[in-house]
């Protein structure tokens, strides 16, 4: 009796996920994004870089094709022979017209590398609206007009943006672009559909420089591995709001083995379950496919059979075309196995670091 209800009770609040899921991706796709005046947007766009990735120059030029004039691009690595380097010169040579400015500091300020760099990019920055945005990341020409328009507002702390995977040609690549496309984005749709602001992403957090020196600077998260949600965070404990603009940027998912793809998303899973323990604990039940089939072996009715095909179907439409539908099954089983990895563990490792997940108070 009790094996039925819980099966029972996991296939509802599981199909009841991917149906929920399903209708917030779509809603979102379909959704005409705001309107963006051109113009001049003075902002100074940080782009803490390590390595030449490999659309590194292609991600980082979208940055110098904006709609809008007035804008600076900053640049920063630690190392002197960053194969990096070589990429912005070029960029500074096939867009003479942008101000793009290469910083070269090896200062470190704490565990956190990234931070430490954005420390040392932040002395550069000309203008009072910052926008922090990882170096794998691409964006359409208004990308600066919108997310730079909620500012405006001084109640608003930070604008963030969700983003979409864009894999390499490989297997395992574009397995991982499903975890960000089927499981990230669609959780924090739901998320911020019911009304949770908690959240900052990497991809771009917008800023103005008071509200930065207001939390500390980027010196308050020196030694945070989740520094973009603290940034956030940090904002949102000083009274102002987090908005999540409608813009969607891209990220390039460049892992091509299974031992390359577990690491990284091993460490997204710990970094989560470190900021939000109890949540994550429940996480299990958006993974569709395998909750499905354990919820309809414990509770094999014709009722719940009917919810476990409708939640089955509401994934595999999130999944968005047959081919990712087919491996949603994998990619769910997948998800399940790490996060019960992740359950356990203190330490991830990032680039050529293993750091822990536990960020100070």
């Amino acid at each position: 009796m009790a094996a039925t209800l819980l099966g029972s009770a996991l296939t509802c609040v599981s199909a009841g996920y991917a149906v929920a899921a399903a209708v917030l991706t779509r809603r979102a796709g379909a959704r005409a994004p705001a309107a963006a005046a051109a113009g001049e947007v003075r902002a100074s766009v940080l782009k803490p870089l390590c390595g030449a990735e490999p659309r590194l120059y292609d991600n980082l030029a979208t940055l110098c094709r904006q709609s809008v004039t007035g804008y600076q691009v900053v640049c920063g690595v630690r190392d002197p022979d960053d194969p990096a380097i070589a990429v912005v010169r070029r960029l500074q040579q096939d867009f003479p017209d942008i101000d793009i400015t290469l910083v070269i500091d090896p200062r470190v300020h704490g565990s956190n590398l990234k931070v430490s760099n954005l420390i040392n990019l932040a002395a550069h920055a000309r203008h009072d609206l910052l926008v922090v945005a990882d170096s794998d990341i691409a964006v359409p020409p208004d990308y600066l007009a919108r997310v730079a328009a909620p500012l405006a507002d001084p109640g608003v702390g930070i604008v963030t943006c969700l983003y979409r995977g864009r894999p390499v040609d490989a297997f395992w690549a574009k397995l991982g672009a499903q975890f960000i496309d089927d499981w990230f984005a669609p959780s924090v749709r739901i998320a911020h559909a019911g009304g949770s602001r908690r959240f900052a992403f990497g991809a771009t957090i917008a800023l103005r420089r008071d509200t930065l020196t207001q939390i500390g600077g980027f010196a308050s998260l020196s030694d945070r591995l989740a520094d973009d949600f603290w940034l956030g965070e940090l904002t949102r404990q000083a009274g102002l709001r987090t908005v999540l603009s409608d813009m969607v940027v891209t990220t390039d998912v460049t892992e091509t083995r299974l031992p390359e793809l577990w690491t990284h998303e091993l460490r997204w899973l710990r970094t989560i379950r470190s900021l939000n323990p109890a949540g994550f604990a429940f996480t299990f039940i958006t993974f569709t496919w395998p909750m499905l089939v354990v919820g309809v072996v414990l509770s094999p009715a014709e009722w719940t059979t009917a919810i476990a095909v409708a939640g089955a179907l509401a994934r595999s439409a999130m999944a968005g075309t047959p081919t990712t539908a087919l491996r949603a099954p994998l990619r769910d089983t997948l998800l399940l196995i790490g996060w019960a990895a992740a359950l356990g563990g203190q330490r991830v490792r990032w680039r050529q670091q293993v750091l822990s997940v536990q960020d100070p108070a």
